[in-house]
């Protein structure tokens, strides 16, 4: 565990994304849950030495399923944006497998099938703060990466958790994406609003300014290539051309290409359907 600042602290060695925990007052926070339950009680665990109040609360920053099929296991009310709730509500109780793989890292992972999803107790929609201490923690919805991703902002320590709007060294997924917000969303995040600020990935913790500017250089080819796509009439089994350029910039290991390489299939096509060709997504 690596303590940002006094009672803020991340965490990386458990499978699926960073995590966080805000420890005040009132009570811990924790920020996503690991996908393997075992893996949640051992977090927990980890936390029961920091000096807290009683009460606890996760919030998830979206809907991938990395970051959200573990909340139960956390044992505490869960807090998400509006449009993650509604991801919750168009799915069924049980966690259940999808057919077609997204790149995800759960999807590697084992004896996932018998997991219960623990649905969300508090939502909003814009901006929502939190007193659990003397400084404010201030959740913004950023639908850039996901409809309904969201920043956590702790504006008196200088540190804000952004989720999947940055990622290290990995690809971004695409399939929930809106490119132009994202894209504003990372011009806002390397701008005079959150200079001095720690910034924390979802997949990969502080991030240095120069990965947010590679994250925003990615998106903006992404998002040429797919226009000219568009404008071509291009079928979208055609995105899968743009893959070799967006993972030029990244090292990763050889095992972890094949699924890089499917997150950004999967996540090209999806959003080339969804933006360009709207009819076929209602279809879906």
């Amino acid at each position: 565990m690596q303590s940002l600042k006094e009672n803020i602290h991340i965490e990386d060695k458990y499978s699926g994304v960073t995590l966080g925990a805000i420890n005040l007052p009132r009570g811990l926070i924790y920020i996503d849950a690991p996908p393997i339950p075992e893996d949640g009680r051992s977090w927990r665990a980890d936390l029961l030495d920091l000096e807290s109040g009683y009460e606890r609360l996760l919030i998830n920053l979206d809907s991938n399923v990395d970051r959200t099929i573990g909340a139960r296991a956390m044992d505490c009310s869960v807090l998400v944006h509006e449009e993650t709730a509604g991801f919750f509500r168009n799915h069924p109780g049980a966690f259940k497998s999808q057919s077609e793989s997204t790149g995800a890292e759960w999807e590697v992972l084992p004896n996932l099938g018998n997991i219960r999803w623990a649905p969300p107790r508090i939502t909003f929609t814009k901006k929502m703060s939190l007193y659990w201490g003397e400084s404010p923690i201030y959740l913004e919805h950023h639908p850039g990466s996901s409809s309904g991703a969201i920043w956590i902002v702790l504006p008196d320590e200088k540190v804000v958790f952004v989720g999947d709007a940055v990622l290290k060294n990995q690809p971004p997924f695409l399939a929930s994406a809106d490119l132009p917000r994202w894209i504003n969303d990372l011009k806002l995040l390397s701008g005079e609003e959150y200079k001095g600020y720690s910034v924390i990935s979802g997949r990969g913790g502080v991030c240095a300014s120069s990965t947010i500017d590679k994250q925003r250089e990615l998106l903006q080819i992404a998002h040429k290539k797919l226009e000219s796509l568009a404008a071509k009439g291009a079928a979208p089994e055609d995105t899968a051309k743009i893959i070799p350029a967006l993972l030029a910039p990244f090292r990763f290991l050889a095992s972890e290409r094949e699924a890089y390489t499917q997150r950004l299939r999967y996540g090209l096509q999806k959003y080339y359907i969804l933006h360009y060709i709207p009819e076929l997504s209602d279809d879906e």
